[in-house]
């Protein structure tokens, strides 16, 4: 479950870089969507929920 989790995370973070054309207009919109699922699942491992 962490090693998928892990991967999920990592493809959504290289996922929001606005590197191409299409995602360059998008803002911090899909960053600030990542940056909260990143804080959510700290938490759930921080109280061993996850």
């Amino acid at each position: 479950m962490g090693t998928i989790l892990l991967v999920i995370l990592i493809l959504a973070l290289i996922g929001v870089l606005p590197t191409w054309n299409h995602s360059r207009k998008w803002g911090y919109g899909p960053t600030g969507i990542t940056t909260v699922l990143v804080i959510v699942l700290i938490v759930l491992l921080l109280t061993g929920r996850l």
